[in-house]
């Protein structure tokens, strides 16, 4: 394994661990006693700080997909609280503070990170490549008589 992937690797299994670890404190310190939004809460930190585990431990490629949705949907969740309300609960601004900052830039950090990985992950055509890819018996007729070049 390159040494970029593990760092990306362990870097995004910071990033949600970060932010399943703060949705979990403020679940605990009263986010409990809101209705629907305290057990989103606790889901939240429970499922991030469990694919943070499994991203460290070199899980398959599809759990940063899973990482991807749920960093969207915190986020999303996040920007409805602060304006046309979740379930009924709003709040303003980047209340509570520090931790409403640390989640935005944990998750929009988780997603700046797959993708990175992803990136890194994508096939690239190679420069070497062979002249005819066909199968074997199928002529190339592009360069039949007749047939413009």
């Amino acid at each position: 394994m390159k040494i970029v992937n593990l760092t990306l690797r362990i870097a995004t299994g910071a990033s949600l661990a970060a932010s399943g670890v703060i949705h979990a404190y403020l679940y605990i310190h009263g986010y409990r006693d809101i209705p629907s939004v305290g057990p989103a809460f606790l889901l939240q930190g429970s499922v991030f700080c469990a694919l943070a585990a499994l991203v460290l431990a070199g899980g398959p490629a599809w759990l940063q997909l899973v990482a991807v949705i749920g960093a969207t949907g915190s986020l999303a969740a996040f920007a409805l609280s602060r304006t046309v309300g979740l379930f009924g609960f709003t709040e303003r601004g980047w209340q509570p503070a520090p931790y409403a900052a640390i989640t935005v830039v944990a998750e929009v950090l988780t997603l700046l990170l797959v993708g990175a990985t992803a990136l890194r992950q994508r096939p690239r055509a190679s420069k070497d490549r062979p002249l005819y890819q066909g199968d074997v018996g199928v002529t190339d007729r592009s360069s039949s008589p007749g047939r413009p070049r």
